[in-house]
């Protein structure tokens, strides 16, 4: 069963949920943003101690709380990790930040117009061990780069089949087909997304809700439907590769889609901020995407 109290935060609270959970690919990217370039580490110990530093920074940071921030997803390791002499779950939520855990293991090559989720081997032991450490929910990936109907209905079928085996454990999945931003086809692979997200929300029993992570589409106001649906908990939206203002100026054409933005979230930090900046500059942040969020 969901954690009640989680559950009202996740589909009542105002705010967003913070996207914390870069993996291997994409880690030195992210440091790079924060200014640690790669001759700093040696190895991938080495680079996810420093991202784990960067998020515990973070996620220890007074302006990151409840009041505005409702969740915040993790990579594994930050699960494993500790922040604040605590288990980083357990310190967020006891600030009222529901914690989520990235379960995908990545991409496979582009087919059909999209990428499909690799394997994921191991997925119902790391469900019992996410759940044993306060995890509430999940969040997986895949990518729309063309209008294709039969790799964008490839990528439904495939997401609910695991959201089933994450509902299965009392976990609440967060569905994120992902459609680029930078697609000459945009628009038209968000109608068909939001066509068969609606014929696959429509055949879940009525006892089961998921959550939806969107990128924001080229017709605001497409996922109206979708965000008062009543097999869906919540809609979010993440930032795909959009910058921060820009990204909450097109969120917020799209009433009841709140953010889980990563990139356009952490932009402005960097590694060689004394304390005081980097919780002013962190804080600000939090205002702006929060303010989108509330449209």
């Amino acid at each position: 069963m969901h954690n009640s109290e989680m559950m009202e935060k996740i589909e009542k609270g105002a705010g967003f949920i913070a996207a914390l959970d870069q993996s291997g690919g994409s880690t030195p990217k992210a440091l790079r943003g924060y200014g640690v370039e790669e001759d700093a580490y040696t190895n991938d110990d080495e680079m996810f101690a420093l991202i784990h530093d960067m998020r515990s920074r973070i996620v220890t940071a007074p302006c990151f709380n409840g009041e505005k921030v409702i969740g915040a997803i993790l990579f594994e390791k930050t699960m494993d990790g500790e922040a604040g002499g605590q288990s980083v779950a357990k310190l967020l939520w006891e600030r009222g930040v529901v914690p989520f855990l990235k379960v995908d293991k990545g991409l496979e090559n582009e087919a059909d117009g999209v990428q499909m989720m690799k394997p994921i081997p191991g997925l119902d032991e790391l469900l019992e061990r996410a759940k044993e450490k306060g995890i509430f929910g999940t969040k997986m990936r895949s990518v729309i780069n063309l209008a294709s109907h039969a790799g964008i209905a490839g990528i439904v079928q495939q997401q609910f089949e695991v959201a089933s085996r994450i509902l299965d454990h009392g976990l609440m999945p967060i569905i994120e087909p992902e459609v680029s931003i930078k697609s000459a086809e945009r628009g038209a692979a968000d109608v068909i997304l939001f066509e068969e997200l609606k014929k696959a929300l429509d055949a879940l029993p009525e006892d089961r809700k998921v959550m939806l992570k969107l990128s924001i589409p080229e017709q605001a106001g497409l996922y109206a439907p979708l965000v008062n649906h009543p097999r869906v908990a919540r809609v979010v939206a993440l930032s795909g590769g959009f910058e921060r203002d820009e990204a909450c100026t097109e969120l917020a054409k799209n009433p009841g889609m709140i953010a889980s933005f990563s990139r356009a979230l952490l932009q402005d930090l960097r590694h060689q901020m004394g304390d005081g900046d980097f919780d002013a500059s962190l804080g600000g942040a939090i205002e702006q995407i929060y303010e989108a969020s509330a449209t």
